[in-house]
């Protein structure tokens, strides 16, 4: 279908984000990318990687996925999917360190769902109390 429908389509209740025009073009760019580089197959992002450090790399040359969603879905591969590469945790980052509760990497049940939210508060909180720490650099809670 056109961009127009798309986005059309997706912007009927309940739309996909509370931007779904841009959310619209971002998913159909990503879907061309799968389309053309990945026989239309998601799991080819990640099938044949030798590494966490590949799989991290696949997923950020996606569009709208920046270094830290690329880390962030590399630890959902990891923890919650079982696509573990050698160096998977390494190229997750933070987000893949084992027993945290810092993203949707960890959320399993309404419980580690509350803790992930208790985590991004601290961390904002310390960021906001400590203003001069660089915000690139994620020392966790």
């Amino acid at each position: 279908m056109s961009e127009d429908e798309f986005i059309e389509l997706c912007s009927r209740p309940p739309a996909i984000h509370r931007f779904p025009a841009a959310m619209a073009k971002r998913i159909r760019q990503v879907c061309q990318v799968l389309t053309e580089e990945y026989d239309g197959q998601a799991t080819n992002v990640w099938k044949d990687a030798r590494s966490g450090g590949e799989v991290k790399a696949n997923l950020g040359r996606l569009p709208g996925f920046g270094p830290d969603k690329a880390a962030i879905f590399t630890a959902v591969l990891g923890k919650l999917r079982g696509i573990t590469p050698e160096g998977w945790r390494t190229a997750a980052g933070y987000y893949g360190e084992p027993g945290t509760f810092r993203s949707v990497a960890d959320i399993v049940d309404s419980d580690s769902l509350q803790k992930v939210r208790e985590t991004k508060k601290s961390v904002k909180a310390a960021k906001k109390a400590s203003p001069e720490r660089d915000p690139a650099v994620r020392t966790g809670p």
